[in-house]
């Protein structure tokens, strides 16, 4: 019944993710296929066809790709600015369990 629990589970893989990042002596090529398909993403993107010059192509994909990316930066400074506002707000914060009661 353990192994069903969820927060078991999220520490268990959690363990196994550390374990097999201290075991990995090349951590960039471990994860250069996964960096080479976000690139190889982009480029479908820009040249479907695949008719497209290659450097051209490339460079098209790199401004896709900074794009994307300062998009993501964006959404995250807007998500901290929300969460900032949030905390003006309710500057206590929101208690992640509710407060023991020390009479019991």
């Amino acid at each position: 019944m353990a192994a069903k629990d969820p927060d078991v589970r999220r520490m268990a893989g959690r363990i196994g993710g550390h374990m097999s990042w201290a075991n990995t002596p090349d951590r960039a090529a471990r994860t250069a296929p996964g960096r080479q398909a976000a690139l190889d993403r982009f480029e479908r993107e820009i040249d479907p066809d695949g008719t497209m010059d290659p450097v051209e192509r490339a460079r098209r994909a790199d401004c896709l790709r900074r794009a994307h990316m300062a998009r993501l930066s964006l959404k995250a400074a807007q998500a901290r600015k929300a969460a900032a506002a949030g905390r003006q707000q309710h500057p206590q914060g929101r208690r992640a369990t509710p407060p023991k009661d020390d009479a019991a």
